[in-house]
Parts: C-alpha cells; sequence; structure tokens
C-alpha cells in the first residue's frame, strides 16, 4: 500500500490550498482515511477523517468551517481543500488509512493508522 500526498506549498494568509493523497496497491472495500498535520515544534494533530463510504468522520476543531474532505474513488484520491489559511495551519500535512474499525465504528486513531504518506508541507506566511 503507498499514499503519496502533493498540493503542499507556500501560500498568504487568508489563502487556499488543495492537498492531494493518491492511493495505490489497496484492495480493502471498506477503510478509514484521515489528514493529519504536525506542526514545527508541536505534535501531530488529527486534521479530518471520512470513511469509505464518504461519511465525513471528524474535522479538528481549528479547522472546522475552513477544510473540506472529500475523494474521487475513480482517481483513487482524497482531498484536502484548505480555505482562510492562517499561520498556524503551517505544517507537513499526511494521509493514512486504518483497516480496522474501533468499537465498532470506523475512526482515525492518531497514534494506530495502519498505513501512512510520507507527507507535504504547507507553509503559510504572514
Amino acid at each position: 500500500v503507498q499514499l503519496v500526498e502533493s498540493g503542499g506549498g507556500l501560500v498568504q494568509v487568508g489563502g487556499s490550498l488543495r492537498l492531494s493523497c493518491q492511493v495505490s496497491g489497496f484492495t480493502f472495500d471498506d477503510y478509514a482515511i484521515g489528514w493529519f498535520r504536525q506542526a514545527p515544534g508541536k505534535a501531530r494533530e488529527g486534521v479530518s477523517c471520512m470513511d469509505s463510504k464518504d461519511n465525513v468522520i471528524y474535522y479538528g476543531d481549528s479547522v472546522k468551517g475552513r477544510f473540506t474532505i472529500s475523494s474521487d474513488k475513480a482517481m483513487n484520491t482524497v482531498y484536502l481543500q484548505m480555505n482562510s489559511l492562517k499561520a498556524e495551519d503551517t505544517g507537513v500535512y499526511s494521509c493514512a488509512v486504518s483497516v480496522r474499525l474501533y468499537g465498532g465504528r470506523w475512526y482515525c486513531p492518531l497514534f494506530d493508522m495502519d498505513y501512512w504518506g510520507k507527507g507535504t508541507l504547507v507553509t503559510v506566511s504572514s
């Protein structure tokens, strides 16, 4: 299984970016896939998560109303549309997949995802 992120870069405060996560070598029909980020000097945090039926499981409190997760199954790609970017959104954004249920439901646990991409850097300048 390979996850490859793209779309990161340098953007000004208030701008937008769309990140992509292309998944290959994946044969599971049911899963949860999410975006995580790690800011410089800070712990990794969950940004957003959705299941294989395109149900959004969560958005992090700091990104609600600004970020949108979506997928294109034909392209085996998951997107993260990021609007109204703030300086504190700066960080390495990674996508990850979980193929296990947690308490009988799909979720994106920060420390227990099954497959990870290497990440893409987002820098928001003020």
